[in-house]
């Protein structure tokens, strides 16, 4: 890829939303050849402890489909460098939200050591897979509440219904 930009981003992409498009779109627009890697369960069970919604053969699938990735691979760890000795990418882009944490400021720096550049851009506003997460749980508890309203009616109905027919 001798002259070429190459750009790598890595992610979840769990609930694809928005947000993910974003990035994605954001990402390439800085560079020749982007490189999106995408988190396996295994990988995001034993980061975030919990298990994706979506299991990652559709998670990749998803991303396959999306005209902004030039490559798409798995993510079985998070270890940037290792990333960086495989691929050899110019261009690291990341979500704002890391931005000026702890762990990042040691990537920043090992990354630099390299000659790559960390691309922070802004996280979208107003949407995130946990988010997706959190208000499909409240729609299923609220949905749980109807049906039991539902079957507490029912059988008040019923018992209603003998009562009457004892008389």
């Amino acid at each position: 890829m001798s002259g070429k930009v190459i750009a790598y981003t890595a992610g979840v992409f769990d609930l694809f939303h928005i947000g993910h498009v974003n990035l994605l779109r954001n990402a390439k627009s800085v560079c020749d050849y982007l490189i999106v890697a995408v988190s396996t369960d295994e990988h995001v069970k034993n980061y975030k402890n919990k298990t994706p919604v979506i299991p990652y053969e559709h998670r990749i699938e998803v991303i396959k489909s999306c005209k902004y990735a030039d490559a798409i691979i798995p993510q079985d760890n998070g270890d940037r460098m290792d990333a960086w000795r495989k691929l050899k990418f110019d261009i690291m882009i990341v979500g704002d939200d890391w931005y000026d944490t702890e762990k990042w400021h040691e990537y920043e720096r090992q990354l630099k050591e390299v000659g790559v550049r960390i691309i922070y851009f802004p996280y979208t506003k107003n949407i995130s897979s946990t988010m997706i997460n959190k208000i499909l749980e409240e729609k299923r508890q609220e949905l749980d509440k109807k049906e039991k309203d539902v079957e507490d009616f029912k059988k008040n109905l019923d018992e209603s219904v003998l009562k009457k027919e004892n008389y």
